[in-house]
């Protein structure tokens, strides 16, 4: 009899640990389609082809793998070519290039500028914020820092709404152009449609939050003054 009794004890537990599960995953899920509303929302009518997107002053290329050596991955030159492609069209004026350079023998924007100039791009026309950690931290410190307030993002399109929608949630008015050439590489293109979902989440809970970027700093004058050269 007392095997029984904690055999039903044991069923009862079990029963309402997956009911604390499923709920979870219930909740979880509420969660994540609420994110990702609010970032298909507030990018929605403001992503473009390089033709048709409205003029702006600067365009925000957000950063990427670079590989070793300091060669831009795929990822990243097809956005720099993007960036390069709007310079030349006048679409913008300015590029501000935002990446990871926490590390000393790591460095995002300065493997972008180079790529750019290497290329045509004019020295004077591409800035470097060096503590662009995270997409939230770029577009935070594009308007805090370079005092950026219209900008085109420049990013792959399956980062593009979300991208822009932070941008916009952090005062910069913004529209963006999505690479797609990069579909070509199928893995790491679904992986980065997957890894949206949880990002979403991530922007609504910086957003929410209202956190500092994880480096701040002083105004640097470097976006004004490639608007004015």
């Amino acid at each position: 009899m007392l095997s029984a009794i904690r055999g039903a004890h044991r069923a009862r537990w079990l029963r309402r640990a997956l009911l604390v599960a499923a709920l979870g995953a219930v909740l979880a899920g509420a969660v994540t389609g609420g994110s990702m509303v609010w970032v298909r929302s507030g990018a929605e009518g403001r992503t473009f082809t390089v033709e048709d997107v409205p003029e702006a002053p600067v365009a925000l290329v957000l950063g990427a793998q670079v590989d070793p050596g300091g060669q831009p991955s795929a990822f990243l030159a097809a956005r720099l070519e993007i960036a390069r492609q709007l310079l030349t069209a006048g679409k913008v004026h300015a590029i501000l290039v935002s990446g990871d350079h926490m590390n000393w023998g790591y460095d995002e924007p300065g493997a972008m500028r180079q790529w750019l100039v290497d290329r045509g791009v004019p020295d004077q026309k591409v800035v470097l914020d060096h503590a662009g950690f995270d997409t939230y931290d770029s577009c935070a410190r594009a308007r805090q820092i370079f005092g950026v307030r219209q900008a085109t993002v420049v990013t792959q399109s399956f980062h593009l709404d979300r991208a822009v929608t932070l941008c916009r949630a952090l005062g910069v008015e913004a529209n963006g152009v999505g690479d797609e050439t990069a579909k070509r590489y199928a893995p790491l293109w679904r992986r980065g449609v997957a890894r949206e979902y949880g990002a979403a989440d991530k922007a609504a809970w910086d957003v929410l939050s209202g956190r500092d970027p994880v480096y701040l700093g002083r105004y640097e004058t470097g976006v004004d003054d490639a608007l004015r050269g």
